[in-house]
C-alpha cells in the first residue's frame, strides 16, 4: 500500500477504510420543521458516496448540537447492513456540566452519540479542544475515560486534535500551537491526529518533523479536514466548484474575497493542469491523499453533485514534479494570506 493508492487504509488499529471520507457538518439553520429539504440532499449525498466506496464519516456532536450525527443516524437505521466506520468528537459541548472534560461528561456525551449515530460502538473518538481546564485539572479525567471507553469497547481508537490555529496567525502563534500539541499527544497517546489540512496551513514543526513524518513515526493515523478550504481552492473560474457547506452571508463574503485574490495563483494550476472541470479539486484532494499512507481525508459538501465529482474527479495519482508544482502554488497562496492577514483574517474559514 503506497500513499498514491485508493484502495482500502489502514489508519489505525481496528479501522480500516476508503481514504477519501466525508465531514458531515450539518447546519440547523433554515431548517423547516416538516422534514429538511437539505437533509434529503445530505442523504443523497452519503447515498452517492458509498456508492463511491465511501466508508468513513466524521461529525461532532457540536455540529448543530448532535443534529449532524442525527442526519447519519437517519442514514445508518436505513442502511444496517454497510461497513461504515464512524467519527464524532467531543469537548464543545459542556451542557451542564462543570467543563466538557469533568466527571463522567465524556461518557454521558458518548451515550448521546451512539443514539444519535444509531450505533453500537465509534470506531473513532476525538478530544475536540485543548483546554482542559484551569492548569490541565480534568486533562487525566479526559484520559482515563477515553481508555476506559476504548477497553470495554465502546470506541476503537482514540483521537485528539492536531496543533492548529486560525491560517494567518503568525511563526509564534503556530510554534505555540506545536508546543501545546506535543505536551498533550505523550500524555494522550491517541491512536489518531485529527486536524485541519489545506494550502493555507503552514508546516509546523514537531520534534523537528513534519506532521505526516512524526505521526507515522509514532504509529499515529491521520484525519485530514478542510482540505478544499470550503471550496476556495476549488476556484471560481473553469473547473470550480461552489462551497462543499453551507456558511453564514459574513464568511460567504469573506470566502469570495478570498477567491477574488487567490484565483490568479490557481489560474497557474491550470496552466499546468488544463481547466477540465474539477481539476483544482483533483489536485487539493490528490495533495492530501498522496501525503501519506495513513492520511484519511473528509471533505465537506452539500449536495450528491459534489460528492459525484469528489470522488470521479481523482484520477491518476500525481507525479512528484506535479506534486512539487502544487506546493508551490500553495505556498504562493499561504504568503498571500500572511500579506493579508490585518486586514481580512481567514479564521472565518475553519470548518
Amino acid at each position: 500500500m503506497t500513499p498514491h493508492d485508493l484502495g482500502v487504509r489502514h489508519l489505525c488499529r481496528g479501522i480500516i477504510t476508503h481514504p477519501l471520507g466525508l465531514h458531515c457538518d450539518v447546519s440547523t439553520s433554515n431548517v423547516p420543521p416538516d422534514g429538511s429539504p437539505r437533509v434529503s440532499r445530505i442523504l443523497n449525498g452519503l447515498h452517492r458516496a458509498v456508492a463511491q466506496q465511501a466508508t468513513f464519516f466524521d461529525t461532532s456532536d457540536s455540529y448543530g448540537y448532535g443534529h449532524s450525527e442525527r442526519v447519519i443516524g437517519h442514514f445508518v437505521r436505513e442502511n444496517p447492513d454497510l461497513p461504515l466506520q464512524l467519527s464524532s468528537k467531543v469537548g464543545q459541548i459542556r451542557g451542564s456540566a462543570e467543563h466538557a472534560y469533568a466527571g463522567r461528561h465524556i461518557h454521558h456525551q458518548l451515550e448521546q452519540t451512539l443514539e444519535n449515530l444509531y450505533a453500537e460502538e465509534l470506531h473513532l473518538y476525538t478530544l475536540d479542544s485543548f483546554d482542559f481546564g484551569p492548569g490541565d485539572r480534568y486533562l487525566g479525567n479526559a484520559i482515563e475515560s477515553m481508555r476506559t471507553l476504548r477497553e470495554v469497547g465502546a470506541i476503537r481508537a482514540i483521537g485528539m486534535r492536531g496543533p492548529f490555529t486560525h491560517y494567518a496567525a503568525s511563526a509564534e502563534e503556530w510554534a505555540a500551537q506545536a508546543e501545546r500539541f506535543l505536551y498533550l499527544f505523550r500524555l494522550i497517546k491517541p491512536d489518531v491526529v485529527w486536524t485541519r489540512f489545506n494550502a493555507f496551513t503552514p508546516a509546523v514543526s514537531l520534534e523537528g518533523e513534519d506532521l505526516f513524518t512524526f505521526t507515522a513515526r509514532h504509529g499515529v493515523g491521520l484525519v485530514l479536514a478542510a482540505p478544499l478550504a470550503h471550496g476556495v481552492l476549488a476556484g471560481s473560474g473553469a473547473g470550480g466548484a461552489a462551497s462543499p457547506a453551507p456558511v453564514s452571508a459574513q464568511r460567504a463574503g469573506r470566502m469570495s474575497s478570498l477567491r477574488d485574490r487567490v484565483d490568479e495563483q490557481l489560474h497557474d494550476l491550470h496552466r499546468h493542469f488544463g481547466d477540465a472541470p474539477g481539476t483544482l479539486t483533483r489536485l487539493a484532494l490528490r495533495s492530501c491523499l498522496q501525503r501519506g499512507d495513513q492520511c484519511v481525508v473528509v471533505v465537506g459538501f452539500s449536495t450528491a453533485e459534489q460528492v459525484e465529482q469528489n470522488y470521479s474527479c481523482l484520477g491518476d495519482p500525481l507525479t512528484a514534479t506535479e506534486l512539487r508544482i502544487v506546493d508551490d502554488v500553495y505556498a504562493g497562496l499561504r504568503a498571500q494570506v500572511q500579506e493579508t492577514a490585518p486586514r481580512e483574517p481567514v479564521r472565518e474559514l475553519q470548518p
